[in-house]
């Protein structure tokens, strides 16, 4: 999973307004939407990472940016970057560039996997 440097500033922004410097994104997949999968994403902190059951990614560019996701979610998103986008319909993180993904639904929060 890789950071794109604009949810790698987002995020390292909301921890520094929130005084919150433990907190990193959640990120999960499951069933549902209406392409078969869904991303769920929240904000967490990094004290509730399970060392057995996720796995933590770091930016790379010096910011503190933390994403994490749990086994099953991370075989789905192999290879994929997370983003940060600004649209007049709002803002949001999002999974782009997903190996794995056949198609996706027009928001982008939902998609079908290769058989």
């Amino acid at each position: 999973m890789t950071i794109t440097p604009r949810a790698s500033r987002r995020l390292s922004e909301i921890t520094r307004k929130d005084n919150k410097p433990k907190t990193c994104l959640r990120i999960s997949v499951e069933s549902g939407g209406c392409h078969g999968f869904q991303y769920l994403m929240s904000l967490t902190s990094t004290d509730k990472v399970s060392r057995e059951e996720d796995t933590l990614f770091e930016a790379d560019d010096g910011t503190e940016a933390k994403v994490v996701l749990d086994e099953p979610s991370l075989e789905l998103l192999k290879g994929s970057k997370v983003d940060y986008t600004m649209e007049l319909i709002g803002s949001q993180f999002k999974i782009v560039d997903n190996p794995l993904a056949t198609s996706s639904c027009g928001c982008g929060t939902s998609f079908d996997i290769k058989a």
